[in-house]
């Protein structure tokens, strides 16, 4: 299905008319939790993870079989002020190693059985250095969403959302100030290792870009600020809520973008949950500005969609005990 909006106003009217969870499938997985030969509660966040995914995916007793996960790739101007320890060319290289099957991510895919699409997107051209002009004119910013959404495959059943961009935890920080508010020391960190004159000069870029784009419109600092991959991921995130796929997020760049969705449309991100708890400094606060508890906290820092894609095994646990496991009906055990 290709995107449904030509304009920034238009993807918008997309989100806010996506449909919500289905209420009866809900309910009956609900009723299905209470059944099973457990104690009430005893798997804890796994049985509110089923009966979440149960909802979206409007089946009472579901399974996942068909995960996917996309890794969108852009390079970036501002990388131009010195913001990142490793070269842009870094971007391309890295897409060739995802494309043949080399990165850690590709390991994850092949362990939890997830089909794998790479989306590099104008490597030749980076977006404008966002101190000194928007990131992207309306029609790029616009192209990449609908390159995200178009992405998502309508028969998969559970998507992540990954990225290689070198700058783009730059970035980020930006997208999250600009969203939720704060200094930009607040969400600046050391991405791929920085050291403190790097960080220094990293933070000192973002103070820039928030001073030059002074914005309220959540998409529109996505456009200003951000990436075509953070872009992408958007789009891609919004057709899962359309299509009515759960989406497990990564680490922090994935959650800035996320966050423009969250603060520009209510409930937006209700078929998310977030995968990892990242040791990027400010991911913390970032999840707390988007209201998701993390499901693994490894201190990981890799991005590429890594960590999510290693939380698609704690979701395929929940799923596996609840739809699995007998009734106490079923296995003939008194329920007290």
């Amino acid at each position: 299905m290709q995107a449904p909006f030509t304009t920034i106003s238009t993807f918008r009217d997309a989100l806010a008319k996506a449909a919500g969870p289905d209420a009866a499938a809900t309910q009956a997985a609900q009723d299905r939790n209470g059944q099973l030969t457990k104690p009430p509660g005893a798997l804890g966040r796994l049985e509110d993870l089923a009966i979440w995914y149960a909802g979206w995916r409007g089946d009472a007793q579901p399974r996942i079989t068909a995960p996917q996960v996309i890794i969108f790739a852009g390079n970036h101007g501002v990388c131009a002020q010195g913001v990142s320890a490793f070269p842009p060319e870094v971007t391309v290289q890295m897409v060739a190693n995802f494309e043949h099957g080399g990165a850690a991510i590709n390991q994850l895919c092949k362990e939890f059985g997830a089909k794998m699409d790479v989306y590099p997107l104008s490597l030749d051209t980076p977006t404008a250095d966002f101190t000194t002009a928007p990131a992207m004119t309306e029609a790029e910013f616009v192209d990449a969403l609908q390159t995200g959404w178009n992405a998502v495959d309508p028969d998969a059943d559970l998507l992540v959302t990954g990225e290689m961009g070198i700058g783009n935890t730059t970035s980020a920080a930006a997208v999250a100030a600009a969203v939720l508010g704060g200094e930009a020391a607040d969400w600046t960190g050391r991405g791929t290792g920085v050291d403190d004159a790097g960080l220094a000069r990293k933070t000192q870029v973002v103070e820039q870009g928030l001073a030059l784009h002074k914005i309220s419109d959540p998409l529109e600092a996505l456009r200003c600020l951000g990436g075509r991959e953070l872009a992408a991921m958007v789009g891609a995130i919004a057709a899962a809520r359309h299509h009515r796929i759960p989406v497990i997020l990564d680490g922090f760049i994935c959650c800035a973008a996320a966050a423009s969705l969250a603060k520009a449309v209510d409930g937006a991100l209700d078929h998310t949950v977030a995968g990892h708890l990242s040791a990027e400094g400010a991911h913390q606060r970032l999840l707390d500005g988007i209201r998701k508890q993390p499901l693994l906290n490894l201190g990981l820092r890799l991005g590429e969609g890594s960590g999510a894609a290693l939380a698609i095994g704690v979701l395929k646990g929940a799923i596996a005990c609840h739809s699995g496991m007998a009734t106490f009906a079923e296995a003939g055990v008194s329920d007290g």
